[in-house]
């Protein structure tokens, strides 16, 4: 399954750091930052040779998303198909709230977990809460004003050795709140374009599917 590849790869080949890899990602270590050039045989040769067509960096914007929130092109495609419907607001505003509100991307926004793939890991472990009750899976889309947090009964796991002191020195996004205190957050407002513009272009994605 191709999001079994190994992250620094898929980072290299996408040519910028996706974060995948929780605190090595922002470091002189990664991947990427070590061999800026795609993984193989050829992959320095492909380095500086001029830019994407209009599809190709629609391509690329695709899957650098679906890498990013680690989820498949169906699952991706789906989200696509009903921002689309909704009408609301914008596609694409609506296709990056449903993509923000994930819970296990709620999980690692809050800073619950240093990367999307662990924060998946403690939602599928039942670690996770949502006002309350225990929410297991990943692609739960969670609602203004949801709160979630840490399961009682989860907090004296290894896994959260850290998270008191980590969350002392983590700022979340605007339309998240954290409780340090309680190790829980809260859904303040939806996500908007703004909030994810800095690593992503979601315009690029629904040009991808509108073809």
């Amino acid at each position: 399954m191709p999001l079994a590849q190994p992250k620094e790869k898929i980072e290299r080949r996408l040519g910028e750091r996706l974060f995948l890899k929780g605190e090595r990602s922002f470091s002189p270590k990664a991947g990427v930052a070590r061999r800026p050039y795609p993984p193989g045989q050829h992959g320095k040769r492909k380095t500086g040779r001029g830019g994407f067509s209009e599809y190709g960096q629609q391509l690329k914007e695709k899957q650098k998303v679906r890498r990013i929130y680690g989820i498949g092109d169906g699952v991706l495609k789906k989200y696509f198909r009903l921002a689309r419907i909704d009408g609301t607001k914008p596609t694409g505003e609506i296709l990056a709230g449903f993509l923000e509100r994930r819970l296990d991307n709620v999980v690692f926004r809050l800073g619950f977990a240093i990367s999307r793939s662990i924060a998946r890991h403690m939602v599928s472990y039942g670690h996770i809460t949502v006002n309350g009750k225990r929410v297991r899976q990943p692609s739960f889309i969670v609602k203004n004003s949801d709160i979630i947090s840490i399961a009682e009964r989860s907090r004296g796991k290894s896994l959260f050795n850290e998270l008191n002191e980590r969350l002392k020195k983590y700022t979340p996004p605007e339309w998240l709140e954290v409780e340090r205190e309680k190790t829980e957050g809260k859904i303040v407002r939806m996500p908007t374009l703004e909030d994810i513009a800095s690593q992503q272009n979601i315009s690029l994605v629904v040009e991808y599917y509108s073809r």
